[in-house]
């Protein structure tokens, strides 16, 4: 009897405890897995509204006919279609793609040759030359568009006092059909060059000194250097200035809105100008957001081409 009470009490006792020790470890076996996706889930979040369902949300209202007010109609491609039949649509890219050279060329150059200066010259205080050669970057493309405005007035702007100086009659800068674009890209490189300035800077620390000591044991000039050792120790940077700067170019829009809004004429109307006057000024919310959708769509299309053709895969 007591054997059995015994064998009883211990198969008793044994029973939960593996019941108990089987449950625990299934638990915390999927706790264990699920663990790691918790850490990106709020990121995950963020990305899903502030991202997917903005993009989700324009290309719906992309196929649909809609004023802003009254309900939408569905229309299909007509919108796609109505944009490729526009004229003004054509002429707006057009301004983009001029934009590209001014956007992306003149900046990289000004950011190159002053970083390669400045970091050649070890000039102390490096960090205050970072900081105001940067600056132009981070000020808000509206700020930017309203100083260079008040800059290039015809009547009391400082540059056009600035050559009365010299003899020189300033033109109406963005008020001449010929000249509108040309100072819109102008000031859009103006307000560029400092990221390409700060990347470049950061990369050039990185090159090996024992390359440019083997350049000089050559006799390589300072010339020689920068064209034999910082511009091949540049090319990452160069790919990553190219595409940001020419993702820039395709969507410039607040320094063109503070400056022309798309005037004189449509002179510097590009398709960001021409999507915000459809959607907002003239409640062609579809359209508008088709011209958006075409954006998106050439300007990956121009950023992996860019990839593409440098062999830039990372």
């Amino acid at each position: 009897m007591r054997r059995s009470s015994q064998r009883s009490s211990k198969s008793g006792g044994a029973e939960p405890a593996a019941a108990g020790s089987a449950r625990i470890p299934g638990r915390s076996s999927v706790l264990a897995r699920l663990e790691p996706h918790l850490f990106y889930l709020p990121a995950l979040v963020i990305y899903a509204l502030f991202m997917v369902v903005p993009v989700a949300g324009t290309v719906g209202l992309s196929l649909v006919h809609w004023d802003g007010w009254g309900a939408p109609s569905f229309a299909g491609l007509a919108n796609y279609v109505a944009a490729f039949r526009d004229p003004l649509f054509w002429q707006a890219l057009w301004h983009n793609l001029v934009l590209i050279p001014y956007y992306v060329v003149l900046p990289l150059a000004i950011g190159l040759v002053l970083a390669a200066v400045i970091e050649q010259l070890k000039l102390r205080g490096t960090g205050f030359f970072r900081f105001t050669l940067f600056l132009p970057y981070i000020m808000p493309g509206v700020l930017v568009g309203v100083v260079w405005r008040w800059l290039l007035n015809p009547v009391f702007g400082l540059v056009n006092e600035v050559l009365a100086l010299f003899g020189v009659a300033g033109p109406a800068w963005l008020g001449d059909f010929k000249l509108a674009l040309p100072t819109v890209g102008l000031i859009g490189a103006w307000a560029g060059y400092g990221f390409c300035f700060v990347v470049f800077l950061a990369g050039i620390q990185k090159i090996p000194a024992e390359l440019y000591e083997a350049a000089r044991i050559d006799g390589a000039s300072a010339v020689g250097e920068f064209w034999h050792v910082t511009v091949p120790g540049l090319r990452g940077e160069m790919v990553v200035v190219l595409v940001a700067n020419m993702i820039n170019a395709l969507r410039a829009f607040d320094v063109i809105w503070a400056t022309t809004r798309g005037g004189p004429g449509r002179q510097t109307t590009v398709i960001a100008s021409y999507m915000v006057e459809n959607a907002f000024n003239i409640n062609r919310v579809g359209y508008g957001a088709a011209l958006a959708v075409i954006l998106a769509v050439v300007t990956i299309a121009l950023s992996t081409a860019t990839l593409r053709l440098l062999g830039e895969r990372k």
